[in-house]
């Protein structure tokens, strides 16, 4: 997570090998919620992924992927998350990043 207007590194996840993009991307906004919870604040969530914002949305990670012993931690993580939009009603607003106009989003960390 990124503050933009500071370009402040807030927090940074693992980068999980046997997951996707949009597994990260729903990963990191509940983490962004769940921080903005505990700190008491309310600011707009940015991602670049529209799929993350939906399931987020929905409550619910649909990734296509097939949990197998490789990838068996990052759904432990998954339904973490997933717990956390169940048992919480905190939600601050989640737009898409507008990559076409501002460039690439600073929280991929050059990754893209």
């Amino acid at each position: 997570g990124v503050f933009v207007e500071t370009k402040t590194h807030l927090f940074k996840s693992p980068v999980y090998e046997h997951g996707t993009n949009n597994i990260g991307e729903f990963l990191a906004i509940v983490h962004c919620l769940s921080w903005q919870y505990k700190n008491k604040l309310s600011y707009p969530i940015y991602s670049d992924s529209v799929n993350a914002i939906k399931w987020v949305s929905d409550g619910c990670c649909r990734t296509k992927i097939i949990e197998n012993d490789k990838n068996a931690y990052l759904f432990s993580v998954i339904r973490r998350a997933e717990n956390w939009l169940r048992n919480n009603s905190f939600r601050v607003p989640i737009y898409k990043w507008k990559t076409d106009i501002w460039g690439e989003i600073p929280a991929d960390f050059g990754r893209k």
